[in-house]
């Protein structure tokens, strides 16, 4: 799959076919976050997967989300971020954020590329998490991605949302300008 096609194909996915995914491709879509930009080259992204059922449904009830329980596996992305902070300091707050980001969507891509579905969860009790997992204090729960195959069962998708055009997005020179001046010619036909 090329880069593009799967940016195109990724998608939130809240139901799940019954096949436990293999494991091993769920460490390499892990592996592919080790390449994403960090601040000082520093990398602060922990990765616990979870495919214990009990564990799994306790972590459901603490994202308040029920659709999790159907995931056999989960990945919680963990963000260390005492080395950062230590070199840089009032700034660490934001490049934790921006790499958490940036090493999340490789992994989200590289599921992608394995046709494997998952959901973003961001929604969770943090302190409730951090217990069921063992997680120490200083270390930042980022997102809980229950991993499967899409179910095939008709009406278990919702209707797919449009995407938001360009148009909508991109400014030129400042943020009130839509156009480019000095072309007649514009990306969006006007």
């Amino acid at each position: 799959m090329q880069l593009q096609e799967a940016i195109e194909k990724r998608k939130s996915v809240r139901k799940y076919a019954s096949k436990k995914p293999d494991w091993r491709d769920i460490i390499e879509c892990i592996d592919s976050t080790r390449f994403a930009p960090m601040a000082g080259n520093i990398f602060s992204l922990k990765f616990i997967l979870v495919d214990d059922g009990k564990k799994i449904e306790e972590i459901s009830e603490a994202c308040q989300q029920h659709f999790v329980t159907d995931a056999k596996i989960l990945v919680v992305v963990c963000s260390d971020g005492a080395k950062t902070e230590n070199s840089f300091k009032e700034r660490s707050a934001i490049y934790l954020r921006q790499q958490a980001g940036a090493g999340i969507q490789n992994f989200l891509l590289s599921l992608t590329e394995k046709n494997l579905d998952t959901c973003w969860v961001g929604h969770f009790f943090e302190d409730r998490i951090k217990s069921i997992l063992r997680i120490p204090e200083g270390v930042q729960v980022e997102g809980i991605f229950p991993i499967g195959v899409k179910s095939k069962v008709k009406g278990a998708q919702r209707n797919e949302k449009e995407k938001t055009e360009l148009e909508n997005v991109l400014r030129f020179n400042d943020y009130k300008t839509k156009r480019m001046e000095g072309f007649e010619d514009s990306l969006f036909g006007y």
